[in-house]
């Protein structure tokens, strides 16, 4: 579980949205879709199907990256249309000063997968490009996005599925609120390309129909593309700055609880984990939530379990608290979903709105929760994001509208404790484990190329060597030989 320091805090303000959804550019087109109660689901075009079962989702058309940023990667062109739209809110966009201190979190599933496919056409095929697999590395967007704004702060990519966006808050709140950062510029995003397409196919998720969260008829989730982006920052920094705060972020926590790679665990109990935690965090109890913005996947176990997971927080106010869940209009955003629903998050606490969960006809009896079904106004003070992601990942941030009382900690005076590292653990060319890591170091013995720690099935033809003319293997320091023979016996 990783939450806020158990130290006093600097407050932490949001100062700047931004997005790129299939709704259009910017956060209000976003915004006002959700409120006409529009669909961001159209039938998939971008790429030939080829027999792919899954036929709808949420595409961009017509976008135009800002000045000087390039249309492709898609990925990293949505991430830097919503970053800039984030960073001009904030009135950081003229200051290069304050930008050379901003750090930087991408969150995504795939990265720029779509412009590392030509990398995977087989040897031999039209199109192959080897060195396209750089764009695959999640680094590499957000090394883009560092050079074209000038951020000169700490870089961290996260992946951690379909909770990575929730997770980035988490984690810049914690480098905030530690006093190793100042201000981070978040942003979620994905981008749709046959490669996802194909593998989000084969998950069995994708509903024929339209997304129902919380319907007694819903048969699963739709996939669409685009990014979010958020400026987090020291609540100081932005009032001097002459920015607004338009949302305090009080609370926050991520967490994994490894139950299963895609099912979620038994009545959600990561995410009462991490929503417990974050309102800790928040110095809130829960009976402060006015709001929970939810996961709301549209599939059976998903919100079969948020729905247990709220209860077990919540108990008997479940039946009080708005719950909504954008995905009914917007479909899920993969690795932007957790930080696109913050950003709604935000802008229902401003407008005093909670947008609709699209297409909930028939209340399932097993999610007897207040779920809102056209916009409702309200007069919001704290409202609860949650998210969840495969793999058991779970992420949660408490929202207020004012800043936290009594005042926090000055800026830098939070406490350091000592690290200590208590395990190791290492699978490389050197060796399977820590030992034979260090065995071949002292030895000397040179790295085997990574491809030969892998099982080669019986029927393949001799591998590697004779199957790989993009592998130099001299130029891995091993000889063809060698490398083979050391191979047979992995």
């Amino acid at each position: 579980m990783t939450t806020c320091p158990s130290v006093s805090k600097p407050a932490i303000a949001i100062s700047g949205l931004g997005a790129v959804t299939p709704f259009g550019s910017g956060v209000n087109a976003l915004w006002q879709a959700l409120l006409r109660g529009d669909s961001a689901i159209s039938d998939m075009d971008l790429f030939d199907l080829g027999g792919i079962a899954c036929t709808r989702g949420g595409v961009i058309r017509n976008y135009t990256p800002p000045a000087g940023v390039a249309s492709t990667p898609r990925a990293s062109s949505f991430a830097a249309g919503a970053c800039h739209e984030a960073l001009a809110q904030a009135r950081l966009l003229d200051d290069p000063a304050a930008l050379a201190e901003t750090a930087l979190i991408t969150a995504s599933n795939f990265g720029d997968i779509d412009a590392g496919e030509p990398a995977l056409i087989p040897p031999g095929q039209e199109g192959r490009q080897p060195a396209a697999g750089i764009h695959c590395a999640h680094a590499s967007p957000a090394d883009r996005l560092a050079e074209t704004f000038g951020l000169g702060g700490l870089r961290i990519a996260i992946s951690l599925s379909c909770a990575s966006g929730a997770s980035a808050a988490a984690t810049a709140a914690n480098l905030i609120a530690a006093g190793r950062v100042k201000r981070v510029l978040i942003v979620g995003y994905d981008a749709l390309s046959r490669f996802s397409w194909s593998g989000l196919c084969s998950l069995r998720t994708m509903t024929k129909e339209v997304v129902r969260p919380f319907d007694a008829a819903r048969s699963g989730t739709l996939f669409s593309e685009g990014a979010a982006a958020l400026v987090i920052e020291r609540a100081d920094l932005c009032a001097a700055r002459g920015a607004t705060a338009l949302a305090w972020l009080r609370g926050w926590a991520s967490g994994n609880n490894g139950h299963h790679m895609t099912a979620p665990a038994p009545r959600g109990a990561g995410s009462t984990a991490v929503m417990r935690e974050a309102l800790v965090c928040a110095g809130l109890p829960p009976e402060a939530v006015d709001h929970i913005n939810t996961h709301g996947t549209g599939t059976k176990p998903n919100d079969s379990t948020e729905t247990q997971a709220i209860q077990d927080l919540f108990g008997e106010r479940v039946a009080t608290i708005p719950v909504t869940s954008v995905k009914g209009l917007l479909g899920h955003m993969l690795g932007a979903a957790g930080s696109v629903e913050l950003i709604v998050s935000v802008l229902s606490l401003q407008q005093g709105v909670i947008p609709p969960t699209g297409n909930l006809t028939t209340p399932d009896p097993e999610c007897a929760l207040d779920v809102v079904t056209s916009p409702r106004n309200a007069a919001l003070h704290c409202v609860l994001s949650n998210s969840a992601g495969f793999g058991g990942c779970n992420a949660a941030a408490v929202l207020t509208c004012d800043a936290p009382e009594p005042p926090c900690v000055a800026p830098g005076a939070a406490a350091t404790v000592p690290v200590l590292i208590t395990g190791l653990g290492v699978i490389s060319a050197l060796g399977a484990d820590a030992e034979e890591h260090s065995a071949a170091l002292q030895e000397g013995e040179p790295a085997l190329f990574p491809l030969a720690r892998f099982t080669v099935p019986e029927a393949a033809e001799p591998p590697l060597v004779g199957e790989a003319p993009d592998l130099d293997l001299d130029a891995c320091g091993v000889a063809p030989k060698a490398y083979l023979d050391r191979a047979s016996q992995l």
